[in-house]
């Protein structure tokens, strides 16, 4: 009996279950068994207790390795080794799995909540309505008076939004390859897509988006004007984005997304949507494109203002993309790789249409396009194809007819010169707004004519020099320059080439030197030398940074030329920029930037755009009405131009102007443009000529942009501005306040208010000089022919040589080349006189001996009184006189033309009475 309960204790203790024993309610009611169950959970609770204790002494021996000081224990706990021990222990990961859940619950939380507020915004969307918001529109172009100039509405009678049989399954394809592969199968928004967009553009790689082509029409209809928001100011719209994307998902099956999307999406050049596109490209409906013209425009949207095809700059990298397209169809089986090649070969390129047929009835086409151009640039190419725009622009129609009128005229002469181009622009010389503008001679010109050359870069030549060179000179207060100041012209090589000389010149047009000239005598007569010593002196980062303070924004940009800026090489302008520079100088060096645009309007009437006048003072209006002195003054320009300052150009008819004309060579020294810049106090204008291609010209004539700048200003003003009260005949531009007169090395000119002789670095000196010969005297220098006058000696400022200033005329710094001591001079060697018979009249005659010089003067006088001035035709001279009384004074004087005087004295008749006989005198 013991035996048995013994062995029924030990197998209680091994966990034996003794069911078979007995039932469960003798078990339950078993006092054994109770003791048993109670000793089980003390043993539970004691091992437990075990393990607590175990880890508290674990802890605590623990923290007694630790360092006591408090810096140390938390360096040494964040020791590398520790940190991973203690996150890869089951503790560790028993918190990390505690912290990600509890981030899930956060991040759902606030997803749901950033969700939940930005739909609140969206309650005035109805995206039930997404197909009546992508619609046709056009935009409407007006000249200044309210003249329509073109309504851009697309090319032809065609529908801009058609339906989804009207497009080709090659286009839509084209489309979901290389925009959305995953199109039929998201339901609005790809969370891989975007994933991987994400992961991309955090490495650095090329940008790339996540959006779907649900997310894309979202926002091209709804948030066209916020979509250059980039980074965190952009995640509200993207969330709206997929909002609204699970939305439209709801609404709308794949085939009608996809055909909302090409109907909107812009293509470049006209118009949005794929049909505009097509027609506008390749001259046919959506429906009718083959797969390479399908492949071409699905590759535009993703950059339509790069992918243009009428943008030639990028047209390689059209065709690549166009390439890429091909390849990503064949990728996802919607064309097989020998389609994708075959289609490849095409020259895609040479089947896009012409990009003037796009234009028909457009008045100004040049500077309509200009307009849009710099609409698309300032407000998006997305606000401007989806169109409803109302544009007033600055364009006067009618100064514009004059314009075209006048380049008509010019084109008569092209003859002459051998161009084939001509550009103008026109600007309000008070507001800096362009009122007339022809980019060529002939907009339906093939190859060339639609290029506006009055926006692309061109050699200004010497029109450059009153605007880099004079203006920042003029505008020097400290060291004070005057259109009188004497900039000599002289070799300057070394100067303008530096080490260079052998391959490198500084000269004139003319190819000779004009010595001690006046600036206005420099820039009037477009002599290069002084040109360069300006530029030299002001350094040509001034000179250049002038020239864009006044207009010229995009003079030498990207490149360095040194001083060959200062006469126009190797920088360009654009025609538009460097009229309104003029126009800067007739404002009085008042800066205003150049304008296109009046005024845009929305679809609703808001205003988007209105022109402000946004002024700054330049230069100083002194400095720039001494440039307005010289180019108006035609005096200023006979050293060169001669009797071509009166001529058309120069000189319009009843209407004041300055003017200054420039042409560039090329490396061989040919002429290869023209150009002739004009202004008055209403209007500046700028005329350019040459040939399209660059190409040298046949002459050097600038009779071509003097024909052009003379018809046009002359029209302008008598039948525009005139008319409108701006203008009336005898306006000129006055005179600026502190613009004084002054004598400046002798000469008179005018001179700023901060002008003094102490500011001039000159002193006066006074100089023997030859009368004759116009140099300083020599010993050889008869003393008839020696005077004084007065000189400034100055040092040059560019060269550092000192050079001396004398009146108009005189050469002081060479010496006397007529006269040598050798000379043989002219004396008078006697003098005899016989009485007539019945009077006291007497005939006189001298003996004269010519000497190197032909004789210039014989006087004859008795007692001072001239008697006779004429030339001998020999060796002696007769000359008839009664004498009043006896020994009267005969005095014969005789001149050179080398200067040399010789002059006698002899004593009259002593007896006047009746004699037969001669009275020999015999001094």
């Amino acid at each position: 009996m013991n035996s048995k309960r013994s062995l029924r204790a030990k197998g209680e203790e091994k966990g034996v279950n003794h069911r078979h024993f007995s039932s469960r309610r003798n078990r339950a009611n078993s006092p054994i068994k109770q003791k048993n169950n109670l000793s089980l959970y003390a043993n539970l609770v004691h091992r437990r207790q075990e393990k607590k204790d175990k880890k508290a002494r674990e802890r605590a021996e623990y923290l007694a390795s630790l360092p006591k000081e408090p810096i140390k224990r938390f360096f040494y706990r964040l020791h590398p080794k520790r940190v991973l021990k203690y996150w890869f222990s089951k503790r560790g990961l028993f918190m990390m799995l505690k912290i990600t859940v509890v981030g899930c619950i956060l991040c759902a939380i606030l997803i749901a909540a950033a969700f939940a507020y930005f739909s609140k915004d969206l309650n005035i969307i109805r995206p039930e309505e997404l197909a009546k918001r992508v619609q046709t529109t056009v935009s409407k172009y007006y000249d200044r008076n309210g003249e329509l100039l073109w309504e851009d509405k697309g090319t032809g009678d065609y529908k801009l939004v058609v339906d989804s049989s009207e497009i080709s399954d090659y286009v839509k394809k084209a489309t979901v390859a290389i925009e959305d592969r995953e199109f039929f199968n998201h339901k609005g928004i790809d969370a891989s897509a975007i994933a991987r967009a994400f992961i991309n553009n955090f490495r650095g790689g090329a940008t790339q988006g996540g959006s779907t082509l649900t997310q894309q029409l979202i926002k091209q209809v709804y948030f066209a004007e916020d979509s250059s928001n980039r980074g965190l100011s952009g995640i509200p719209r993207k969330i709206k984005e997929i909002i609204l994307a699970i939305q439209v998902e709801q609404i709308y099956n794949k085939d009608q997304i996809l055909t909302l999307y090409l109907n909107e999406s812009p293509y470049g050049g006209r118009r949005n949507g794929v049909e505009s596109g097509a027609q506008t490209y390749f001259g046919k409906s959506a429906k009718n494109l083959t797969l390479s013209e399908a492949a071409l425009l699905a590759a535009i949207p993703n950059n339509p203002a790069v992918y243009n095809p009428y943008n030639k700059a990028f047209n390689k990298s059209l065709v690549e993309r166009q390439h890429k397209v091909l390849n990503d169809m064949a990728e996802v089986g919607f064309i097989t790789k020998e389609e994708a090649e075959e289609a490849k070969k095409k020259d895609i390129l040479a089947e896009i249409k012409p990009e003037v047929n796009q234009y028909a009835n457009m008045k100004a086409p040049h500077f309509v396009q200009e307009v849009k151009k710099q609409l698309e640039k300032k407000i998006g190419i997305k606000i401007v194809g989806g169109g409803g725009l109302t544009v007033k622009t600055t364009l006067d129609l009618k100064a514009q007819k004059f314009a075209e009128q006048a380049v008509a005229n010019g084109s008569k002469t092209l003859a002459i010169t051998g161009a084939d181009n001509i550009a103008l622009t026109s600007v309000d010389a008070n507001t800096g707004q362009v009122i007339a503008q022809v980019g060529s001679v002939d907009y339906h010109k093939e190859g060339y004519g639609q290029t506006n050359a009055a926006v692309s870069n061109l050699d200004p030549g010497s029109s450059i020099k009153p605007i880099v060179d004079y203006a920042p000179l003029f505008n020097l207060k400290d060291t004070p320059y005057t259109p009188g100041t004497v900039l000599r012209d002289e070799n300057i090589d070394k100067l303008y080439c530096g080490g260079n000389t052998g391959q490198c010149k500084a000269r004139n047009y003319t190819g000779r030197f004009y010595g001690d000239v006046t600036i206005r005598q420099s820039l009037g007569s477009s002599l290069n030398i002084a040109a360069i010593k300006a530029l030299s002196i002001v350094k040509v980062d001034k000179g250049i940074q002038t020239a864009r303070d006044l207009g010229d924004l995009s003079y030498c940009r990207g490149g360095d030329a040194g001083l060959s800026a200062a006469i126009g090489g190797g920088c360009s302008v654009r025609q538009d920029e460097h009229t309104n520079a003029y126009a800067t100088l007739a404002r009085g060096g008042v800066y205003r930037p150049i304008a296109y645009v009046l005024e845009v309007k929305n679809s609703s009437g808001n205003k988007i755009i209105e022109w402000k006048d946004e002024s700054k003072q330049a230069i100083d209006a002194q400095a720039a009405y001494m440039l307005t002195d010289i180019l108006s003054d035609p005096n200023a320009r006979i050293l060169t131009f001669g009797a071509q300052t009166h001529s058309f150009g120069f000189s319009i008819p009843g209407v004041w102007t300055a003017s200054k004309t420039g042409t560039t060579d090329d490396s061989k020294g040919h002429a290869k443009d023209s150009w002739m810049m004009s202004y008055s106090p209403v209007v500046a204008t700028g005329v350019w000529s040459g040939n399209h291609d660059g190409r040298a010209l046949g002459s050097a004539s600038n009779t071509t942009v003097r024909r052009v700048v003379n018809d046009y200003m002359e029209a302008v003003h008598k039948q525009v501005y005139g008319p409108n009260g701006k203008w009336k005949v005898g306006d000129r531009i006055q005179r600026a306040k502190g613009i004084n007169n002054c004598s400046i090395g002798g000469r008179n000119d005018i001179c700023p208010s901060w002008w003094s002789k102490d500011k001039t670095n000159s002193k006066q000196l006074e100089i023997e000089v030859d009368t004759v010969s116009k140099r300083k005297a020599t010993q050889c220098t008869p003393a008839s022919t020696k005077t004084k006058i007065t000189v400034y000696e100055t040092t040059d400022p560019a060269t550092k040589q000192k050079t001396l200033t004398a009146p108009d005329g005189y050469n002081i710094n060479e010496e006397d080349n007529i006269h040598t001591c050798g000379d043989g001079k002219p004396s008078v060697s006697g003098v005899s006189y016989q009485r007539h018979a019945t009077s006291n009249t007497y005939r006189i005659n001298a003996t004269i001996t010519k000497g190197k010089f032909d004789l210039s003067s014989v006087e004859i006088k008795v007692d001072g009184n001239l008697i006779s001035s004429s030339l001998p035709t020999g060796n002696q001279i007769s000359v008839d006189y009664t004498f009043t009384k006896p020994g009267q004074t005969i005095t014969v004087e005789i001149r050179d033309n080398g200067g040399y005087v010789d002059s006698r004295e002899y004593s009259g008749p002593a007896n006047i009475s009746k004699q037969t006989t001669s009275d020999q005198n015999s001094n």
